[in-house]
């Protein structure tokens, strides 16, 4: 007998796939986003520290050439900070749609499995009304035979 719930059992196994695919991908650019974040916050608490070191080097002396170095690098660690922070919301506009295309794919898979459940509903009620249809059938015949079977017997009598 061919199954008809083959090709929905088919589609329900592409879209657990494609779910657990989704799901691994936003795992990764979850992942991502978290280390970008951690290397910002390294970056800004680099740079806090160094602004106190020099600071404190500065209130005891510092020459002009010293302080331009000190500028200079501030600059580029400046730099640094804000490349990182722009890095750090694309990474996390990354995760926030990959976690969106998961959901997608979880509400697709909830969808399937609805689909499923009602065609097995469907098929049960169906195949219970043909057993009622055979009973009734049967019972039918049964009457009808008896009916006809006694009132032949006493005829004949």
């Amino acid at each position: 007998m061919n199954n008809p719930l083959a090709p929905l059992m088919a589609l329900l196994a592409q879209t657990e796939k494609e779910r657990d695919e989704a799901l691994q991908q936003h795992q990764r650019l979850e992942a991502a986003f978290q280390a970008a974040q951690e290397q910002a916050d390294q970056l800004v608490n680099y740079r806090r520290d160094y602004e106190k070191r020099w600071t404190t080097q500065f209130a005891k002396e510092g020459s002009m050439p010293l302080v331009n170095c000190y500028q200079t690098f501030n600059e580029r660690l400046t730099q640094a900070v804000d490349f990182q922070r722009n890095a750090v919301q694309q990474a996390q506009y990354q995760a926030e749609k990959g976690r969106a295309l998961w959901m997608e794919q979880e509400i697709r898979v909830a969808s399937v499995r609805k689909l499923i459940e009602r065609r097995v509903h469907e098929i049960q009620l169906s195949a219970e009304r043909r057993d009622q249809k055979t009973t009734d059938e049967f019972a039918s015949r049964v009457s009808w035979s008896n009916t006809h079977g006694h009132g032949a017997s006493a005829a004949s009598s």
